[in-house]
């Protein structure tokens, strides 16, 4: 098991790659920490109990500072470390930038990137205090190349490899990575929302000739979460099929 003994919270954690990762994670002996608004996060949690993981469900938002504290401090009193974080939560608001709102802006900018900015700031200190860490959080190939429609999207996952490598310099000595995931486009209820012939030309752009199944994200974050990685820091992780950029 490649996570054995490891203590992980997965933001986002009740559907889609947030599942995904939650579960992987468990299968590969970790205890899990979902951590989400939506009650499917208590399914997942269940999920992983029945299956002989352990695992708890919280609903906390990441935009909640206090919420936030709270549980990780309450992580660390049950179970005395906090090991990785996966920064996974994520909204989208898409507009073109002149039809945009600031509302609309506000609200992607706080969780996607100040969400990630507050998770981590308070796991931080448990981690610097065992000397150990794993922090991945969800970027976008978008966050690479930009897209049409995701002005606040783009810029937030643009932001979020930058604070991986900027982290990576402020707390590699205290044995922590920081490292960053960029997909595609990946087969979630988002997704699964695109008019089929708008989701075929997307297709079509993929030189692999398909959109990946939220396992095989799931599947980078298990690396870089792993002692496996142990090297690895300040990266981007695209996983995208080759997508253009």
């Amino acid at each position: 098991m490649r996570l054995k003994d490891k203590i992980a919270v997965v933001t986002g954690g009740a559907r889609g790659i947030g599942q995904a990762i939650a579960e992987l994670f468990a299968r590969e002996g970790a205890t899990v920490i979902v951590m989400d608004l939506l009650p499917e996060g208590r399914q997942v949690a269940e999920g992983i109990r029945k299956a002989g993981g352990t695992a708890e469900f919280h609903s906390v938002s990441v935009t909640d500072r206090a919420g936030v504290e709270a549980l990780f401090k309450h992580v660390h009193q049950t179970y005395g470390r906090l090991d990785i974080l996966i920064n996974n939560a994520g909204i989208t608001r898409d507009r073109t930038l002149e039809k945009m709102s600031e509302e609309e802006w506000d609200a992607v900018v706080d969780v996607n990137l100040k969400g990630v900015f507050t998770c981590t700031q308070a796991a931080v200190p448990y981690m610097k205090a065992q000397q150990y860490g794993r922090i991945v959080s969800a970027a976008s190939n978008v966050g690479l190349r930009g897209n049409f429609g995701q002005t606040n999207y783009a810029a937030t996952k643009a932001g979020v490899i930058a604070m991986a490598k900027t982290w990576t310099m402020e707390l590699g000595k205290y044995g922590i990575t920081a490292n960053a995931v960029a997909p595609g486009f990946t087969m979630t209820e988002m997704v699964q929302q695109i008019p089929e012939a708008h989701f075929e030309a997307i297709k079509k752009a993929i030189p692999l000739g398909t959109v990946a199944q939220p396992i095989d994200i799931a599947y980078g974050y298990l690396y870089l979460a792993s002692d496996e990685a142990r090297f690895v820091s300040g990266i981007c992780l695209t996983i995208d099929g080759g997508t253009a950029r």
